[in-house]
């Protein structure tokens, strides 16, 4: 399936479904990286038209690249600096710095600017 507008509720979880599936993947040609990327704003402008409300943040994305992948809060330490740090960020009294969006979008194999508040 080519990617293109989503219209209806049932491409939404298709197109959900190929993101899950890229996400699970160890790692991504760069064509896949750009599909998720691009994948990812569809379903995200979907949800906003449709849903009124887009919840996603930097740090809800961040959170559901790490349950998607078996991502744990350890495994971040390094990127934070430390558990504190994390839990700052996480409970979104910081925003993440653009050293830290580079760092995760390497870790996640996404774009840096997903980390990042508009």
């Amino acid at each position: 399936m080519l990617p293109n507008l989503i219209n209806t509720e049932a491409e939404n979880d298709q197109f959900l479904t190929i993101v899950e599936d890229l996400l699970a993947c160890p790692s991504l040609t760069p064509e896949q990286e750009i599909l998720l990327e691009l994948l990812v704003k569809l379903i995200e402008d979907f949800e906003e038209k449709h849903y009124g409300l887009n919840a996603s943040t930097p740090q809800s994305r961040l959170l559901h690249l790490m349950e998607a992948q078996g991502v744990l809060e350890e495994d971040l330490i390094l990127i934070f600096g430390s558990r504190n740090n994390l839990e700052i960020i996480l409970n979104q009294q910081q925003n993440i710095t653009l050293n830290q969006a580079i760092a995760l979008g390497n870790l996640f194999h996404v774009e840096p600017s997903l980390f990042l508040s508009n």
